[in-house]
């Protein structure tokens, strides 16, 4: 994975993981991550980043079903 860095208030800062959380599930939302991705990007399993998504509002759902059975075929 690419390290990126960028400059944020100093308010972000002291929320960082959450900060990187809001960013992943955005990210994810706009088709820019999937599922793995994004949770590697929060140092989480998949199955945990739902919460993220979920605390969020981010549907978990945004993707076809077969690119969901595909995704889940990968990590078997």
């Amino acid at each position: 994975m690419t390290k990126m860095t960028i400059q944020v208030p100093d308010a972000l800062e002291q929320a960082h993981e959450e900060t990187v959380r809001l960013i992943a599930a955005k990210l994810y939302e706009a088709g820019k991550l999937d599922l793995r991705q994004a949770a590697e990007m929060c140092n989480m399993k998949k199955w945990d980043f739902l919460e993220v998504l979920a605390s969020y509002d981010v549907s978990f759902f945004q993707y076809s079903v077969d690119e969901i059975i595909a995704d889940a075929k990968r990590i078997a």
